[in-house]
């Protein structure tokens, strides 16, 4: 009996650490809208990184490897219409946030992404996480100009 008093008291802490983990990582996204094609939006972006003498390191195709595996894991629904994250750094930010302390190397390399969904393909979603303050002021004026 105290076995499974203690295995239910397990399940229930985990399910409850894995809600505050959702809720507390939902309320660290920043997110923005743009009206326009995807293609246009993600061109002002990289624009937008490029202007401030950052090289894009890669691009995560993301909505092409979700269609593409999408039977595979049974999947029936379609996630986005286009979905594509890019990744870049700053020597200059990324320095002083690691000279500050070691471990914010976890922040680096940088992400903003961006999709539409199905059914509103003129509408492109722009996100990236809070880092940082310092990180978060350059992920936002790439943002900012980006989407205006």
């Amino acid at each position: 009996m105290r076995q499974v008093k203690n295995r239910t008291l397990r399940v229930l802490l985990t399910a409850m650490v894995g809600v505050l983990w959702s809720a507390g990582a939902a309320a660290q996204i920043v997110s923005a809208k743009a009206t326009g094609g995807f293609d246009e939006v993600k061109d002002s972006l990289v624009l937008a990184v490029q202007s401030r003498g950052l090289k894009i390191d890669h691009t995560a195709h993301i909505g092409d490897m979700l269609e593409r595996t999408g039977r595979d894991v049974g999947a029936a629904n379609r996630v986005y219409g286009k979905a594509e994250a890019i990744q870049f750094c700053s020597a200059v930010v990324s320095r002083k946030m690691m000279e500050r302390k070691a471990a914010n190397i976890a922040f680096c390399p940088y992400v903003i992404a961006l999709y539409t969904l199905p059914g509103d393909r003129n509408t492109v979603h722009v996100v990236y996480r809070k880092n940082l303050p310092e990180v978060d002021v350059l992920l936002a004026g790439i943002v900012k100009e980006a989407i205006e």
